[in-house]
């Protein structure tokens, strides 16, 4: 599978914001769309699913209206790719705690 990151849209300016539930939300409407991506709905899911996870409500609905039209191994692909995502870019909060601890 290939791999979707921030840099993949960074002619649509988004690459260079933080990772907000509104921009993880727009990723995934950019790939359900078509919108300057080619459409995947893998990556949507993805997206859909990262926003939901920071409480954007809207990207749940969207989460699963994309997952109506998908298989359940399209469904765990998508699933993988954010947990990936995640692991690649952990929040700040997460990554500074293990050097916080070391330190005390």
């Amino acid at each position: 599978m290939a791999r979707y990151e921030m840099s993949d849209v960074a002619g649509a300016g988004l690459a260079e914001a933080p990772a907000t539930a509104d921009v993880l939300f727009e990723l995934g409407m950019m790939y359900s769309s078509g919108r300057s991506v080619p459409a995947d709905l893998v990556a949507a899911h993805k997206w859909f699913n990262l926003a939901a996870m920071k409480g954007n409500a809207e990207a749940a609905q969207r989460r699963r209206e994309v997952a109506a039209e998908m298989s359940d191994a399209e469904i765990g692909q998508a699933q993988r790719a954010a947990r990936d995502w995640l692991k690649a870019h952990p929040e700040p909060s997460a990554a500074a705690a293990p050097a916080l601890r070391a330190a005390a």
